[in-house]
């Protein structure tokens, strides 16, 4: 049974610090071509899954799979032979903003190298939430991380501006500007040359409307959140973020962490334990096409 939300709201998660505030943002002008709108490629017969649409066309939201009974925990009957409901899946936000090309110039890092060594070197099949600004930064990183089939790449915003507002002080995208971004970000991140690209969405802070799942219709992605927050975003304590996730996940869980060393730097860190810890209650890692697949 797949879990779909059509609500408006806000949900707390990858966006930045700080009072939320209103307005739009103009999105820098694209260089080079004219942005090619085509939806991600897949090879025949692998196109990953996704929900119907919602009422009205809407964009479908995806938060987790529900395998067991609703307010069922991790030691239901079914997950503790563990069954097939006993799976989790880890998500990781590439964020970059449109506008931290100089930040980025000056040394600081919004990639992490060593989270992904460490997901590889723990064989942990995972989703990648990648902005397109993140994608022109580190082509090659990119490259990597769409080609290996431990990963899929999933669309995050070109700019990661918010899609509504307040959403944690980042800049608003404006309605007409909604659908060309995230067409943008899909063409960033193939030109990077990676192959394993699924049309999912994550919406930056997880901030969205109405107003946003109706401007996203066209582009046939699914909308992609989250039943449980690590809360590594800018912590500094790797024990507690491991605590949180570990506390937080149930069998079909889906967990939003992040892929940026500036922003969050005890990511690797807490994964080095929440991966066995999982894995001796049970659970098994997915990538999001599977987790929604059923």
């Amino acid at each position: 049974m797949i879990v779909l939300t059509l609500l408006s709201g806000v949900l707390a998660g990858c966006g930045s610090s700080g009072t939320p505030r209103s307005g739009t943002a103009a999105l820098p002008a694209p260089s080079g071509s004219a942005t090619n709108t085509a939806a991600p490629s897949q090879a025949p017969g692998t196109e990953p899954p996704a929900p119907a649409r919602g009422p009205r066309g809407l964009t479908p939201v995806f938060e987790r799979r529900a395998d067991s009974a609703p307010g069922a925990g991790p030691q239901s009957s079914r997950d503790a032979e563990g069954g097939a409901g006993k799976v989790v899946a880890l998500t990781f936000d590439a964020d970059m903003t449109a506008d931290q090309g100089p930040r980025a110039a000056e040394g600081e890092r919004f990639d992490n190298p060593a989270l992904i060594a460490s997901l590889r070197r723990m064989k942990v099949p995972s989703t990648v939430f990648m902005t397109g600004r993140w994608a022109q930064e580190y082509p090659a990183q990119a490259r990597s991380i769409g080609n290996d089939r431990l990963f899929e790449i999933a669309n995050h915003s070109f700019s990661h501006y918010a899609f509504s507002t307040p959403c944690y002080g980042l800049p608003t995208v404006a309605e007409a500007d909604m659908r060309g971004d995230v067409e943008r970000a899909f063409t960033a991140i193939r030109r990077t040359g990676a192959r394993n690209v699924v049309p999912y969405f994550r919406f930056p802070g997880g901030c969205y409307d109405d107003v946003a799942l109706k401007a996203l219709a066209p582009t046939g992605v699914t909308a992609v959140q989250w039943d449980v927050v690590s809360g590594d975003a800018f912590a500094t304590d790797a024990e507690a973020v491991a605590e949180q996730v570990l506390d937080g996940v149930r069998p079909g869980s889906l967990v939003v962490m992040h892929c940026t060393r500036s922003a969050a730097p005890v990511t690797e860190e807490a994964l080095r334990r929440i991966v066995p810890e999982l894995r001796e209650r049970g659970y098994r890692f997915v990538k999001v096409s599977e987790l929604m697949h059923g």
